[in-house]
């Protein structure tokens, strides 16, 4: 696909085309051909966008108190979110990949897709400066802001969690199966949370989903002691 129609669906001629180039190189591509791969720039592209974003809604919602800013920032630049922006400017068509992350699926990767946005971001942020990426991003998410800053209460403990973690430590908590036990029809999953300042707990449930609900409640209850 022509790199021109690429720009033109940002709006933004890039003065450094490597900049591009480089925040649509995957790090399978980079490790077989010995480039950079867009890693920093994806670093440096989410914290524009949420920069961004957090600015924008302040504006947006002047009464809205900081938990609901919260919650509307974390639905706007959540994985989902961002992978199908990624798909929309399409890319997927775009991104370099190794022939390993090609033959795995890696253009429908949700987290793939999310990454390369950000990645963007960030090189047009280097490109053109703060006002160039803030232009790009306004103009992107203009119509995926809610019309007003109710959003429903989170009601599940992963999401509570997720949101805690945001505002706390402004990162989220990483959740990983530990392992199982029990006979076939009686499973149980073993699942771990570690926040990101360390502290690790486990639960278990009879499906993972369970489980990741059970221990989410465990470091909610964890957060709220200290």
């Amino acid at each position: 696909m022509d790199i021109d129609d690429l720009q033109e669906c940002i709006h933004h001629r890039f003065a450094q085309v490597k900049l591009l180039d480089h925040a649509l190189t995957h790090s399978s591509f980079a490790n077989e051909d010995g480039c950079a791969d867009n890693e920093r720039l994806e670093f440096l592209g989410d914290a524009v966008l949420e920069l961004c974003i957090s600015e924008e809604g302040f504006k947006r919602f002047p009464y809205a108190p900081e938990g609901q800013l919260t919650r509307i920032r974390s639905q706007l630049v959540k994985e989902k979110s961002l992978a199908s922006i990624a798909r929309e400017l399409n890319l997927d068509q775009y991104i370099r990949l190794g022939k390993g992350e090609e033959l795995q699926g890696g253009r429908d990767r949700d987290a793939l897709l999310a990454d390369v946005f950000e990645a963007l971001l960030g090189a047009v942020f280097l490109d053109g400066g703060f006002e160039s990426a803030k232009k790009m991003i306004l103009c992107i998410f203009e119509s995926r802001w809610p019309e007003r800053a109710m959003l429903p209460e989170v009601k599940d403990y992963k999401s509570r969690l997720q949101e805690v973690s945001q505002e706390r430590f402004k990162e989220r908590p990483v959740y990983a199966l530990a392992g199982t036990s029990g006979p076939e029809h009686e499973k149980l999953f073993d699942v771990d949370v570690t926040l990101p300042e360390g502290e690790r707990f486990r639960s278990s449930g009879t499906s993972v989903k369970r489980a990741e609900q059970e221990v989410a409640k465990k470091a909610l209850e964890y957060l709220s002691e200290e």
